[in-house]
């Protein structure tokens, strides 16, 4: 299978943020204080990814995380405010229209572990928003098939970048999937969930 071109991972990204944003506009209010992860709920989740998000400007503009001019919040309440659905879509469509910039792929980013490429940091956050996806909506009991081409782009980058114990601190192990699991439950395997 040939690599994608770094406007198919553009796409892709793009497609992983609408598929979170289905996810987000179809919460019902009382759902935000659900369990959605260890120790995070909903709202945790949604604010987990609008802080990414919020960081992407930032990052592409040669920032490291702590050193920007305005600190970006952390905490859910700040992140998400009293309309959340809106705090998360104009994160995304910052993030989105910063990663679209001329030449944006082609720099380096320095993130808490190290410099990297940028482009391997969209490929990262493409493959976060898509299990993430799934981890929203199973905890609200919602749509969970995710789509299949983001699953076969984010199975691909868990088994090229992912190290055995996962990436710790940040993604579990990996768990067992069962014999015969489709695509979507071995992603979701391979980041240590068990559907």
């Amino acid at each position: 299978m040939p690599e994608p071109s770094p406007t198919d991972l553009l796409l892709l990204f793009q497609r992983a943020q609408a598929q979170f944003t289905d996810r987000v506009d179809a919460l019902a209010p009382g759902s935000w204080d659900l369990p959605a992860l260890p120790g995070w709920s909903v709202a945790d989740l949604v604010a987990h990814l609008t802080h990414e998000q919020l960081w992407v400007p930032p990052l592409l503009a040669g920032q490291e995380p702590g050193d920007a001019a305005r600190p970006i919040p952390t905490g859910t309440d700040e992140l998400l405010g009293d309309d959340p659905l809106t705090a998360w879509e104009t994160a995304a469509d910052d993030a989105l229209t910063a990663w679209a910039a001329p030449g944006a792929l082609d720099r380096t980013v320095h993130l808490p572990g190290g410099s990297a490429p940028a482009v391997d940091h969209l490929v990262e956050m493409t493959a976060d928003l898509t299990v993430h996806a799934w981890d929203l909506a199973h905890a609200v009991g919602g749509v969970t098939a995710l789509d299949a081409e983001l699953v076969a782009a984010a199975l691909r980058y868990a088994e090229e970048r992912l190290g055995e114990d996962g990436l710790p601190g940040a993604i579990d192990a990996p768990v067992e999937p069962p014999p015969g699991a489709d695509l979507q439950t071995r992603l979701l395997a391979r980041f240590g969930r068990r559907p």
